[in-house]
């Protein structure tokens, strides 16, 4: 975690959300421009609830969200739109629009924009999707969606620095190789501008290849922050409650095999 007040983009202090019947928090948390982190859990864990606490999108019933030192509640809509994107689960539309005005919907808090038929362009093209320029959106594969949509939060963040992209499961149902190019060009894309990348994922090896670290929920509560490498296999094979078997690259990043079993000791204790 980042020392605190040094260069924080986002922090919780005692943040709690609550649904009918359920509470999810307190987290306390601090994430800072150019960090890349992977929240993990199992499923209705409350990882999308995080996520959307950070995005401002759940309202905070306890404690508070900073972003940039100012209530993330106090932002203007339209200022706030500038500064941190939010790609959800579903890429439904409900008409049948073009792709390029799915995109350029993501500038719609910048108009009037007379850069954004180059930055439409641009954006599609850094999301692997370039040749889908004049298509329908409705008429794309699933897979084509998840890369306009892509494109889409990159546009909203194309001539920011230092700003925060929260993105909610963006692998989900795609085929490896596609799973590879949209993990990269999110990594790319937020490394060159120095945005903070939080994203929801299920897949432990995307999350300890392309993460710095990794935030463990389990039951509405963080259990763990911890960084993305061998140490964190441990306490994912008790968050998961399996087996992990962990593989050295050569790029210095681990990745693992998983199997059914009684998970060993825990590496590092871990919250209840």
């Amino acid at each position: 975690m980042s020392a605190a007040g040094e260069g924080q983009l986002l922090r919780l202090h005692g943040a709690v959300a609550r649904v009918p019947g359920r509470s999810f928090g307190p987290f306390d948390l601090a994430l800072s421009a150019g960090e890349r982190v992977a929240i993990l859990g199992p499923s209705g864990a409350g990882k999308s609830t995080l996520l959307r606490l950070l995005a401002g999108e759940r309202p905070v019933h306890e404690g508070a969200v900073l972003f940039e030192a100012q209530a993330l509640a106090q932002w203007p809509a339209q200022r706030l739109a500038r500064r941190r994107a939010v790609l959800p689960q579903s890429h439904a539309v409900a008409f049948g629009m073009p792709v390029e005005l799915v995109v350029g919907l993501g500038r719609i808090a910048r108009e009037p924009d007379p850069h954004q038929a180059q930055t439409v362009v641009s954006a599609l093209q850094a999301a692997c999707a370039g040749h889908l320029l004049g298509r329908r959106f409705d008429t794309l594969s699933g897979g084509e969606q998840a890369r306009v949509q892509l494109a889409r939060v990159l546009a909203q963040l194309w001539d920011v620095r230092d700003g925060l992209l929260l993105v909610d499961e963006p692998l989900a149902a795609l085929d490896p190789g596609l799973q590879f190019e949209l993990m990269d060009a999110l990594r790319g894309f937020a490394q060159s501008r120095g945005h903070a990348l939080v994203a929801v994922l299920h897949d432990l090896n995307q999350a300890l290849a392309a993460f710095d670290r990794l935030w463990l929920v389990r039951s509405g509560r963080l259990i763990a922050d911890l960084p993305a490498d061998r140490s964190a296999l441990g306490p994912l094979e008790q968050l998961f409650g399996i087996q992990l078997r962990g593989i050295d690259g050569d790029d210095g990043r681990v990745a693992v095999l998983a199997r059914r079993g009684r998970p060993a000791a825990p590496g590092i204790a871990m919250a209840a």
